[in-house]
């Protein structure tokens, strides 16, 4: 299981926010946003931030993806 951060790239179009607006907004670094962008873990003051920045649920910006399609096709 891994986390997927699609949501909130897509978030973030629908608001027309580039990567910039939301650090600034939210008060987050950009070596933050880099993990979020790789899909890497953050710290969930980081996901709260945002969450409270864009006034969004966390369900809103991220999702747990289930690794084994990838495993299964081996």
């Amino acid at each position: 299981m891994s986390v997927s951060y699609k949501k909130l790239w897509k978030l973030l179009i629908d608001r027309e926010m580039k990567k910039k607006d939301l650090c600034s907004k939210a008060g987050i670094s950009h070596a933050s946003m880099a993990k979020l962008g790789k899909n890497e873990n953050v710290t969930t003051d980081v996901l709260v931030r945002i969450c409270t920045a864009l006034s969004c649920d966390i369900s809103d910006i991220m999702e747990i993806v289930n690794d084994s399609n990838t495993s299964d096709k081996k």
